[in-house]
């Protein structure tokens, strides 16, 4: 689309969890220094919680980066899942092989079989949740049943869970009141600063092999608009840049992003939007429309 008019190497603002445009800023730093530390000690579970569109995955996937070689990891990205099919996840995570027709019992017993391998080598698995507050209530329970595999002096298996708030009102209930006990770390993500967000856009372009090219102006205005979340910015940004490239121009002004801002839904709307802002992008749409109507196969 407009790589080349603005010399990328790759749309720095895709919405997939990249690893390689992971972008440190306070927020995440605190979480990322909480999760470390709480790992380092041997804690048995840890929470990271945020609002949709923070960063909860990209965190997640770069935990695992850092923790490779270190401990034996295991991801679940899907939460809606049983006991029994959150156990079978482990185990293939973990690379255990079970003979066929085991049971829920055999494959918890041969997780703490490997847990036990692993502590004899000085090292302990890491179980990472994400989207946990979706977790079945029976699910949760037999995340927390895992943690029980210990030995006299610590932890076999720790699990950290990244969810929204929901999770921390669900692990209020009374029902939750085991699995509360037992979170001894948290974290909380929060939103960018204006600044922030400034230094966020510029980062993504960077990696992407552009220079800094949205004005300040713009950048106040996509903050504005996004309240600091990091994906509603992608959005935005990805939206100005095919305006700028309809008008041929270098730089992305404040007009294209009020351009983007009008043509998102999810985006917080300037008090004099009004409608008919979805036709702003009309201009760089038309520039990649077939100049005719291809023939249909028949």
């Amino acid at each position: 689309m407009y790589l080349r008019h603005f010399q990328l190497k790759e749309y720095p603002f895709s919405l997939t969890p990249d690893t390689d445009f992971y972008f440190d800023y306070a927020g995440h730093r605190e979480a990322l220094n909480v999760l470390l530390l709480a790992l380092r000690t041997g804690e048995g579970f840890i929470k990271v919680t945020g609002e949709c569109g923070l960063g909860k995955t990209l965190m997640c996937r770069g935990l695992l980066n850092m923790l490779d070689g270190q401990c034996a990891t295991a991801y679940v990205p899907d939460p809606l899942m049983s006991p029994a099919g959150l156990r079978v996840a482990l185990v293939e995570e973990l690379g255990i092989r079970l003979p066929p027709r085991s049971n829920g019992h055999m494959a918890l017993r041969a997780i703490r079989r490997k847990a036990l391998e692993l502590a004899r080598e000085n090292q302990r698995i890491v179980l990472l949740l994400d989207e946990a507050h979706q977790l079945p209530a029976k699910t949760m329970e037999a995340v927390r049943l895992l943690t029980n595999l210990e030995t006299e002096k610590s932890k076999l298996l720790q699990v950290v869970m990244f969810g929204q708030p929901e999770l921390d009102r669900r692990l209020r209930r009374r029902s939750m009141r085991q699995l509360l006990q037992r979170v001894s770390f948290s974290a909380r993500l929060r939103p960018l600063t204006r600044r922030s967000t400034e230094s966020y856009i510029a980062h993504r372009l960077r990696v992407a092999g552009c220079a800094h090219i949205f004005s300040a102006s713009a950048c106040a205005d996509i903050h504005s608009a996004s309240g600091g979340t990091p994906r509603v910015i992608n959005v935005l940004c990805h939206k100005a840049l095919m305006s700028a490239f309809g008008a041929g121009r270098a730089r992305v002004t404040a007009d294209d992003a009020r351009r983007a801002i009008l043509d998102t839904e999810s985006a917080r709307q300037p008090r004099e939007a009004r409608p008919g802002g979805a036709r702003v992008l009309s201009r760089a749409v038309q520039l990649f429309a077939p100049q005719r109507r291809p023939e249909l196969v028949r």
